[in-house]
């Protein structure tokens, strides 16, 4: 795939903005030492050229959601993948937990929010039942790897900063362990309030303004009511890079079960060991983990898998091996491309 030529100064703004995504062009200023005008510039080029796109993500943990999910499947190769969407897209994909969907011709994974689980329990089994009659399932049901917030720690959830400052070369020294999704409050919204955290959601790159104007409220009061949603850890905004147009090639599964014998200490965060600059999530309990990572080319991957392993052999933390699944950026759809506004409006009501 032929890598994408930016400048110093674009390569500075893209990882400072993909690094402090909250960021006004003053504040970002501070942080990578360019004149507020040139990041603005920058800034509004790239997103016009496709180069990235702004995510605000609901912390559903405080609006009553009790776990992540994440479901991976082995497919029929046989069946094409053009067919596998098609089908999917009307019975498995309407649910309003999916958030991010990922497929290739052999296989595919998914990531979804849910209020408990016996939600996530019925897509599970209403996805099986499908993919079973219609004969796509290869040898094995789909997996299925839960992540109640209260008992599980992610690290980074697609969190690309580390990711691009090694790409482009960029040494930060204030990179630093930090766990998402951690409980704090759970919060009861006023009906306006729920308006305006809806539209922040499903238009995470308009204005203030424009957001008052569509529910009949002025722009302070979504400035307000955005500062305490961010303050209240009910929202959080992250910038998404297009690593396809970067020039990366691979998106690598890892699912990893711990010896139960010889767990690592989620407590002292021995998991995050596993994590490096390629990693962009993590999700984590006591005895199981699920990674992603992006590599430039199969060298990087090759080699980071092959230090995964190592690492984990090392310290006696498996007794089997990691299932991992490598994806081509060229040949992988996209189904579900990080949609969290169904299901927000079905939390809110």
């Amino acid at each position: 795939m032929r890598r994408i030529k930016l400048t110093e100064r674009e390569k500075l703004t893209l990882y400072g903005i993909t690094r402090f995504p909250s960021y006004t062009n003053r504040e970002l200023s501070e942080q990578i030492n360019l004149s507020t005008s040139t990041i603005a510039s920058i800034r509004r080029r790239l997103y016009k050229n496709g180069y990235f796109k702004p995510l605000n993500v609901p912390m559903v943990q405080n609006l009553g959601c009790e776990l992540l999910a994440i479901i991976y499947t082995n497919f029929n190769p046989i069946s094409p993948l053009e067919e596998r969407i098609k089908v999917t897209g009307k019975t498995i994909e309407v649910f309003e937990e999916i958030f991010l969907s990922i497929g290739e011709r052999d296989r595919g994974f998914s990531l979804s929010f849910s209020r408990d689980y016996t939600t996530i329990g019925k897509i599970n089994d209403i996805r099986t039942e499908i993919f079973g009659k219609r004969e796509l399932l290869e040898d094995e049901y789909p997996n299925m790897v839960l992540f109640p917030f209260d008992i599980s720690k992610i690290y980074r959830f697609f969190d690309f900063s580390s990711l691009l400052g090694a790409y482009f070369g960029i040494n930060d020294e204030r990179k630093s362990v930090k766990e998402e999704f951690e409980r704090s409050k759970l919060f009861n919204l006023s009906d306006s309030e729920k308006k305006v955290y809806a539209m922040l959601i499903k238009h995470p790159n308009s204005s203030d303004a424009w957001i008052g104007s569509k529910i009949g409220v002025s722009r302070h009061t979504v400035s307000k009511m955005k500062r305490k949603f961010r303050e209240s850890n009910l929202l959080k905004r992250i910038i998404i890079p297009n690593v396809k147009k970067l020039g990366f090639e691979i998106l690598a599964f890892y699912h990893i079960s711990f010896d139960p014998k010889n767990p690592p200490d989620v407590e002292r965060n021995e998991n995050a060991l596993l994590m490096n600059d390629y990693t962009v999530f993590m999700a984590t309990r006591k005895f199981e983990a699920v990674m992603l990572s992006f590599y430039a080319n199969y060298d990087e991957y090759s080699t980071d898998r092959t230090r995964i392993f190592r690492l984990l052999r090392e310290k006696n933390l498996i007794t089997d091996k990691p299932v991992v699944k490598s994806y081509s950026l060229r040949n992988m759809a996209i189904i579900k491309d990080f949609t969290f506004d169904p299901l927000v409006r079905k939390i809110l009501s």
